[in-house]
């Protein structure tokens, strides 16, 4: 029976999901909505059933203090004081006086336009319109809470907590005891202790705006409180040339056209190409750090370089490996695409013998060395998008068309697990998306022996491409965990990199079919265990063995190929 029911959970949390998507097409479709209208309750009554893990407490009448810290470091900042907001295709603005606000957990470019309004540019496809709208409608969620917390019935009276908030807010600065004041009226209104009250704010806090945990609570109040009021409603739109741009791979298309661009430049468009989905230090620090920091750590130990390395405070020793890679032939191309997916291209030709961590078999001639190619992260659908294009033929100046000799693409990424904690390894043999049947079964390269007596749990089997990490709840991981699909984990582009591959080595025929793929994720989370979740933090140093582990184990295949 008590599978019957899970399974019935599972069910209506799979139908939350499709609803909310299928709301989020049609008011994009739309152009606009209200979050108090029929449309914007259709997906905040779908949230609050999906009851996702990374907004805890969503549902309760409490303030959700970790689901809001999340969300906040992924919206622009001063979002919460903007009655309306737009997404935009790129149209422009980066020439004009705005100056753009960058969350700091997502590259978007937003642009404060004036009090009320704030824009949004969307230049990652449909997956970053989700994770946008679904964090806005957390946010209204958490204001409607304020605004039924401090109106008082049948009137348009406040209590005495919000007057007292409101007053702190407008002073021009606080004293401590004032301070905590203000957060034992704020802990009042959110339901929370004052304890937890004061660890958020502290986290808020800089030198210019000490205030701003409050200042966030107060605005989201008060935009809610206005609507019930007055009558003065909030608005989501989206733009005419987002919806008429969206998934033409406009920026995909201009993205790889510059990396097919350097690479014909620089003479090396025919050699073996690597195509390596990572982050823009480990492969570098991989192949030069030992060298380049050898008087720093003369005994070579590789996890305290990369720790040392991984430190915001060192960044004399991260220049020092980034001029050895300079020196050696890297080109390292900063995006102005609109992807925002840096690149750093490595040419093996170029490495001396001094240099670089690995070597090359002596009897490689000089048209067979790798170019090892570097994508930062791409975003959910965005994969397809940046690998379709990459992996099209490429013509000069009306030439013939030179097809890329591309030899693997490794994909190293961090995913939530559902079995084993942060840091753990993920070794996927197929993907499947959910919410559809489709499903994409691939030879790994690497496999769960590669990585056994490193101290790390290692974990082989299905990985699920998600269409939101912030939507998926226990109900729906249990029954992926726990069925015949052997899931593993969750991630957001492994169906769409492995599509791209497909289409392009199976189908169009411009890569070869026989081209080698690695596949290889560590743990950022363990959504099925209350506190590991994404809302939980980040990995701190326990992601720099195994995000160093999986490079080496990518880069030794590369070498000795």
């Amino acid at each position: 029976m008590a599978n019957s029911n899970t399974t019935t959970r599972a069910q209506e949390s799979t139908n939350a999901i499709e609803r909310l998507y299928i709301t989020m097409r049609h008011l994009f479709n739309r152009g606009f909505y209200k979050p108090t209208g029929v449309s914007g309750e259709s997906l905040k009554n779908a949230l609050l059933q999906l009851r996702p893990e990374i907004y805890g407490s969503i549902a309760e009448d409490k303030a959700e203090l970790s689901g809001l810290t999340y969300v906040l470091e992924r919206l622009p900042k001063g979002i919460e004081q903007c009655r309306f907001i737009n997404l935009t295709s790129d149209e422009g603005y980066g020439h004009s006086h705005f100056e753009p606000i960058i969350p700091p957990k997502r590259r978007r470019n937003c642009y404060r336009i004036d009090d009320e309004q704030m824009n949004i540019e969307i230049t990652r496809g449909r997956s970053d319109i989700y994770d946008i709208l679904t964090h806005l409608t957390f946010l209204f969620i958490e204001s409607e809470k304020i605004s039924k917390k401090v109106l008082i019935e049948e009137s348009n009276k406040t209590i005495r907590d919000w007057a007292k908030l409101e007053e702190a807010v407008k002073k021009d600065e606080l004293t401590q005891a004032e301070r905590e004041v203000a957060i034992i009226h704020a802990a009042n209104i959110l339901g929370r202790s004052f304890v937890e009250i004061m660890a958020v704010h502290e986290y808020f806090a800089t030198e210019e705006e000490p205030e701003r945990f409050l200042e966030i609570i107060y605005w989201l109040g008060k935009l809610a409180i206005e609507e019930e009021v007055t009558g003065e409603k909030r608005a989501i739109t989206f733009s005419l040339l987002l919806r008429e741009r969206l998934g033409h791979h406009i920026h995909g298309e201009r993205w790889a056209n510059t990396i097919k661009e350097s690479l014909y430049k620089n003479g090396i468009i025919n050699r073996p190409l690597h195509i390596i989905s990572a982050n823009m230090h480990s492969v570098m620090n991989s192949l030069f750090a030992k060298r380049a920091l050898s008087k720093e750590f003369p005994e070579g130990e590789s996890l305290k370089i990369y720790e040392a390395l991984s430190s915001s405070a060192n960044g004399k020793l991260r220049k020092k490996v980034t001029n050895l890679a300079q020196k050696n032939g890297m080109i390292a191309i900063d995006d102005f695409s609109g992807t925002n997916i840096d690149i750093q291209i490595f040419d093996t030709a170029k490495f001396t013998d001094d240099a670089c961590c690995y070597q090359l078999p002596s009897h490689i001639k000089l048209e067979e060395k790798p170019v090892i190619f570097v994508m930062d992260y791409a975003f959910g659908e965005q994969a397809y998008e940046t690998i379709d294009e990459l992996l099209k033929p490429f013509s000069e100046d009306g030439k013939d068309s030179i097809y890329l000799n591309v030899s693997s693409i490794s994909i190293m990424g961090k995913a939530g697990i559902l079995d084993g904690g942060k840091g753990d390894l993920m070794i996927p043999s197929a993907h499947i998306f959910e919410g559809t049947a489709d499903n994409y079964p691939f030879q790994n390269e690497l496999c769960a022996d590669d990585f056994k007596g490193h101290g790390l749990k290692v974990f082989e089997g299905t990985m699920v491409t998600v269409l939101g990490t912030s939507l998926q709840n226990k109900d729906i991981l249990s029954f992926f965990h726990d069925s015949t699909w052997n899931v593993i984990g969750l991630e957001m582009e492994g169906v769409h990199y492995q599509k791209a591959i497909q289409s392009a080595s199976k189908i169009r025929k411009s890569i070869s079919d026989d081209i080698k793929v690695r596949y290889a994720y560590y743990a950022s989370d363990n959504p099925l265990v209350t506190g590991s979740t994404l809302a939980s933090g980040g990995l701190g140093t326990t992601g720099v063995k195994p995000t160093y582990l999986i490079t080496d184990k990518i880069l030794g295949q590369i070498f000795n190929s």
